[in-house]
C-alpha cells in the first residue's frame, strides 16, 4: 500500500479532528442554602462584603492544570470574614491567556458574609 500525499492529508485531518473533539463534566457543588429569590435573613449577624477567589493555570494558554472550583472561592471568602453563610453573592468567571505560553482561569465569589446562631 503506497502512502500518497492525499492519504497523509486525510490522516492528518482525522488526527487533528480527534484532538479537537473533547468533552467533560464538572461537578458544580453541594448547596446547603441556595436561592435566587429575596429571603429574610434578619436572624443572621451580617458582616463585611468580601471576595474569595480560586484560580488554575493553563499551559500553552489552553491546557488547564486542574479545574476552577467555586466552592474553594467561597470557602476563601468565608474564612477571610470568619462566617459560615454568604448573602447577595455574585460569581464571576475570569480568564486570560498569552497564546502558546501561559494562561489562567479564575472564579471569584463576592458577597456579604454572615454568621448563623450555630456558628462558633
Amino acid at each position: 500500500m503506497k502512502l500518497t500525499a492525499d492519504r497523509m492529508v486525510v490522516a492528518l485531518a482525522l488526527g487533528l479532528g480527534l484532538l479537537v473533539l473533547d468533552g467533560c463534566a464538572t461537578r458544580l457543588g453541594d448547596f446547603t442554602v441556595l436561592s435566587t429569590k429575596n429571603v429574610d435573613v434578619s436572624g443572621l449577624r451580617m458582616g463585611d462584603r468580601v471576595t474569595g477567589e480560586h484560580c488554575i493555570n493553563k499551559v500553552f494558554g489552553m491546557i488547564p492544570l486542574g479545574q476552577v472550583n467555586w466552592k474553594e472561592a467561597m470557602d476563601d471568602a468565608l474564612e477571610k470574614a470568619k462566617g459560615d453563610v454568604m448573602v447577595d453573592i455574585v460569581l464571576t468567571m475570569k480568564s486570560w491567556a498569552i497564546p502558546l505560553i501561559w494562561g489562567q482561569d479564575c472564579i471569584e465569589t463576592e458577597g456579604t458574609v454572615a454568621q448563623t446562631s450555630q456558628y462558633k
